[in-house]
C-alpha cells in the first residue's frame, strides 16, 4: 500500500514549488490538504509514496503527472449564485446601463473552477433578457477561464449531480435551465452552454489575448496569493477592463496594493470595483 503521508522536508519543497508554478501559497501546516489532494495520483501514476511522487513533480521530470498535480491542487467546488448580490447588481445595475452601448458585452469568470459562476452568469444575463425583451441585441460573450484543464472539459459539458445542483440553485431556475441528457443526468440547456467559452488560463501569465472586457468576476480565489502577486494580478486585470469596467471580487476580499486602480461602488447589498 502506497504511503500517503507528506514528510516536512516534502512539503516545504512542494510549497515552493506550487508557489512557483501557480501562485498559490500554502500554510505552515496544510500537510493535511496535499496528502488529501495527491492520494489519488499515487495509484494513477503508480508511486510508492507522496513524498517520491513530490519529488519527480519539482523536478520536472513528468508533464502529464505535472498536469494532474496542478489539476489536483487547484480545483474546488463552488456554488450557484455565490453571495446573490454581484448576480443581482448585474441584472438590476449594470447590464442596464451596458444595454443602451449598442455593442456586444464581455464578461470574464476567472478562476472559474467547476462552471458555476460562469453559468449563473449567463443565467442572469437571459433573465435580464426575458424582463426586458429586444435589449442586448449585440450578445453577451462570457469568458470562462481557469488553471485546471482537466475542470474546463467537464465545465463545457454542463453536467452536474444532485449535490451540485443542491448548492445554491433554486427550483425554478433548475427547471429553466437545465434538462435531462440521453444518460438520464441533469445538463445545462444548450441555450446557456452557446453563452459561455471556457479557456485555460494561469492567472501568473498576460491576460492580453483574452481582450478587453466590461464585467470581470475574479472572486474568492486571490486569498490563496501572495500580497505581491495578487497585487499584480489585479492590476493586470485593471489592463483588461473598459473604461469604467467593473470588479467583483469575493466577499471577504479587498482591493487594497492595488486601489490606485480601482474605485469602490458600495450597493445595498454588496460592492464592486470600478476601473479609474
Amino acid at each position: 500500500m502506497a504511503n500517503k503521508e507528506v514528510s516536512p522536508e516534502s512539503y516545504l519543497k512542494f510549497r515552493e514549488f506550487l508557489e512557483k508554478q501557480c501562485g498559490i501559497v500554502l500554510g505552515d501546516s496544510k500537510q493535511y490538504l496535499v496528502r488529501s489532494r495527491l492520494a489519488s495520483l499515487l495509484y494513477k501514476h503508480k508511486y510508492e509514496s507522496a513524498d517520491e511522487l513530490i519529488s519527480v513533480v519539482v523536478r520536472g521530470f513528468d508533464r502529464n503527472l505535472l498536469q494532474d498535480v496542478i489539476d489536483a491542487m487547484t480545483t474546488n467546488e463552488t456554488l450557484w449564485f455565490r453571495d446573490n448580490y454581484p448576480f443581482d447588481l448585474l441584472v438590476k445595475e449594470l447590464l442596464p446601463s451596458l444595454a443602451s452601448q449598442n455593442r456586444k458585452i464581455r464578461i470574464w469568470s476567472a478562476a472559474c473552477s467547476s462552471g458555476q459562476e460562469p453559468y449563473s452568469i449567463a443565467m442572469s444575463v437571459l433573465e435580464f433578457q426575458r424582463q426586458r425583451p429586444g435589449t442586448l441585441r449585440s450578445g453577451v460573450e462570457i469568458v470562462a477561464t481557469d488553471l485546471s484543464s482537466e475542470m474546463l472539459k467537464k465545465c463545457e459539458l454542463g453536467i452536474y449531480d444532485e449535490l451540485s445542483l443542491a448548492r445554491g440553485l433554486s427550483a425554478g431556475r433548475r427547471e429553466m435551465f437545465f434538462q435531462k441528457n440521453d444518460a438520464g443526468a441533469m445538463q445545462v440547456k444548450p441555450e446557456v452552454r452557446k453563452m459561455v467559452s471556457f479557456r485555460s488560463l494561469n492567472l501568473l501569465s498576460s491576460y492580453a489575448a483574452l481582450g478587453r472586457f466590461d464585467i470581470v468576476f475574479c472572486r474568492n480565489v486571490l486569498i490563496y496569493f501572495s500580497p505581491e502577486v495578487k497585487q499584480r494580478i489585479l492590476q493586470q486585470i485593471a489592463g483588461q477592463l473598459q473604461s469604467d469596467g467593473v470588479l467583483f471580487l469575493g466577499a471577504s476580499e479587498s482591493i487594497s496594493a492595488a486601489s490606485n486602480s480601482y474605485s469602490m461602488v458600495k450597493c445595498s447589498p454588496g460592492l464592486y470595483y470600478q476601473k479609474k
